[in-house]
C-alpha cells in the first residue's frame, strides 16, 4: 500500500472522527437521558430519579467537553488537509456547518450552564426547561452535522461555475433534505439513543456484580432495557430504508455492503466472505434469493447492480465496507437480545439479580459505539472514490500537502487522543460504575437511622447540591 498523502489524509480524518463520533453518539442520548429522568422526578417524586440525574450528568459534562474538543481539531482538517474540497465546495457545506453553531451552539452554551450548576439556584421548572433546551440542542447539531453530510452522499441543489469550477447553491431547501437525509438523521438520533441505553446499561450491571443494587441502580436498568428493546427494531426498519435509499442513489456501495459480485435479477445475502481468485475477489456463505423481500421496490425487469458493473478506479474498498456493515448489524442485534434479555428478568422480578446476563450486558456497553463506528465506515467508505458523490473525487479535494507532513501530524494525534481521550474515558467510567451508595461525608451521615448498615439505604436525604459536592 503506498502511504503518500492523500491516503494518510484520509486516515487522519478516519481517526480523529472516529474519536469525536462517539461523544456525540453519547452525549446526544445522554441529554434526553436526562432530561427524562428530571421529568420523571419532577411527575411522581421519586428521589431515585433525581439521584440518577445528579449521577449521570457529571459524565455528561465530560463527554460534552470532550466532544466539544474532538470536534475543533476535525473542522480544522478541512483546511489542513482537505483545502481543495473546501475551496470548491465551501459554499455550500460552510454555511451548513454555520447554522449548527448559530443554532445548536448557542443554544446549548445558553442553558448548560444552569443544566450543571443551578441546582438550588433556580426553580425546579426552569431548570428542567434548561436541561430540554440542552437535549434539543444536541438534536439541532445533529441536524445540521448529518444535513451537510447527506448532501455529500446525495448532492442536490447546486450549480458549478463554470469560471471557477466551485460549487454554489441554487436552492438551499434541496441542499438542507436532500432524499438521504429524513432515513439518515432518524437513523443517527436513534442510534444515539441505544448507545447511551447500552452504556446505562452496562453501569447498572456491573453495580449489580458488585453487590451496589440500589433503586437508581434498578431503575437505570429498566429504563435501559427497555429503550433497547423498543428502539432496536425502530432502527432496524430505518436502516433498511437508509439502504433502499442508497440502492437508488449509491449502487456501488450497496453492491460491495452485499458482496454482489456480479449484476443479476435476483441477488442474495452474503453473510460471510473470504479472499478469492475470481473476479469480485473473495467467496463465501451466501442465502440465496433474498434480494425480492430486501429490495421489494425494484422495478420488474432491472437487473440488480453488481460491482462487475463498476470501474475498479469507481469502486469502493469493498473489505471495509463489507464487514464494516456485517459487524454494525451484528452489534445491534446483540444490543435488541440484551434489551428482550433485560426486560424479560425485568418481568421476571430478576433484574437486580447477579446472573449472566449482567457479565454479558458490562462488555455490551461498548457495542454502541462499536455499531455508530462501523456504521460510519460503510456511509464514508462506501463513498469513495469521492467526497461529494459523483461530483467530486476525495483525491481531487486534498489540500498541497507532503507524505511527510501528514505523517508528522498523524502521529502527533495518535498520541495526544491516546493520553488524552483514554483518561477522560476512563474517569467517566469510574463515575458510571461505582453505584450509588457512597454516601456524602460529613455531618450529613447523622442523617442515617441507626442501627442501619451502611449499603442498606436507598435514598439519602442530602440534597442535589451535596450529592455532586461529594461526587
Amino acid at each position: 500500500m503506498d502511504f503518500d498523502a492523500l491516503l494518510l489524509s484520509r486516515i487522519q480524518f478516519a481517526f480523529v472522527i472516529a474519536f469525536h463520533i462517539m461523544f456525540p453518539a453519547f452525549t446526544i442520548g445522554l441529554a434526553a437521558f436526562l432530561a427524562v429522568c428530571e421529568g420523571l422526578w419532577l411527575k411522581t417524586g421519586h428521589e431515585a430519579f433525581k439521584r440518577l440525574y445528579l449521577h449521570w450528568v457529571k459524565i455528561f459534562a465530560l463527554a460534552f467537553a470532550m466532544g466539544v474538543v474532538s470536534g475543533v481539531v476535525m473542522s480544522y482538517q478541512f483546511g489542513t488537509n482537505w483545502s481543495v474540497f473546501s475551496e470548491i465546495a465551501g459554499s455550500v457545506i460552510g454555511p451548513l456547518l454555520g447554522y449548527e453553531v448559530l443554532t445548536a451552539f448557542f443554544l446549548e452554551a445558553t442553558f448548560l450552564g444552569v443544566m450543571l450548576f443551578g441546582w438550588n439556584k433556580v426553580g425546579r421548572k426552569l431548570h428542567f426547561v434548561a436541561t430540554c433546551a440542552v437535549a434539543i440542542g444536541t438534536t439541532i447539531s445533529a441536524f445540521w452535522i448529518i444535513s451537510a453530510n447527506s448532501w455529500m452522499q446525495t448532492p442536490q441543489g447546486f450549480a458549478v461555475d463554470p469560471a471557477t469550477g466551485n460549487f454554489y447553491a441554487t436552492d438551499w431547501m434541496k441542499v438542507i433534505f436532500t432524499p438521504s437525509f429524513p432515513s439518515r438523521l432518524a437513523h443517527m438520533l436513534i442510534a444515539a439513543y441505544i448507545t447511551t441505553a447500552a452504556v446505562v446499561l452496562a453501569a447498572g450491571a456491573w453495580q449489580v456484580l458488585r453487590g451496589r443494587v440500589t433503586k437508581p441502580t434498578r431503575w437505570q436498568m429498566r429504563m435501559a432495557s427497555g429503550t433497547l428493546a423498543i428502539l432496536l427494531p425502530l432502527q432496524i426498519m430505518l436502516g433498511h430504508e437508509s439502504g433502499l435509499i442508497a440502492h437508488e442513489y449509491q449502487p456501488a456501495k450497496i453492491a460491495a455492503a452485499e458482496g454482489w459480485c456480479e449484476t443479476a435479477p435476483i441477488q442474495g445475502t452474503m453473510l460471510i466472505a473470504w479472499p478469492a481468485d475470481n473476479a469480485c475477489g473473495h467467496a463465501g456463505i451466501t442465502i440465496p434469493g433474498t434480494s425480492p423481500y430486501l429490495f421489494a421496490g425494484t422495478p420488474e425487469g432491472e437487473d440488480l447492480k453488481g460491482l462487475d458493473q463498476f470501474a475498479p478506479e469507481d469502486t469502493p474498498p469493498i473489505w471495509l465496507v463489507f464487514y464494516g456493515f456485517r459487524i454494525m448489524v451484528g452489534a445491534g442485534l446483540a444490543m435488541l437480545g440484551l434489551g428482550l434479555w433485560g426486560c424479560f428478568l425485568w418481568w421476571r422480578g430478576r433484574l437486580d439479580e447477579k446472573g449472566l446476563f449482567h457479565w454479558a450486558a458490562v462488555p455490551g456497553g461498548a457495542l454502541g459505539f462499536i455499531a455508530v463506528i462501523t456504521g460510519w465506515i460503510v456511509a464514508e467508505v462506501g463513498r469513495q472514490p469521492y467526497t461529494v458523490y459523483g461530483h467530486l473525487r476525495t483525491v481531487d479535494s486534498v489540500s498541497p500537502v507532503s507524505t511527510a507532513q501528514v505523517a508528522t501530524s498523524l502521529l502527533v494525534f495518535m498520541v495526544t487522543y491516546a493520553i488524552i481521550f483514554t483518561a477522560g474515558t476512563v474517569y467517566m467510567a469510574r463515575i458510571a460504575t461505582r453505584g450509588f451508595d457512597d454516601d456524602p461525608k460529613g455531618p450529613k451521615e447523622a442523617r442515617r437511622p441507626p442501627g442501619s448498615p451502611m449499603g442498606a439505604v436507598d435514598e439519602p436525604a442530602e440534597t442535589g447540591e451535596d450529592i455532586v459536592a461529594a461526587d
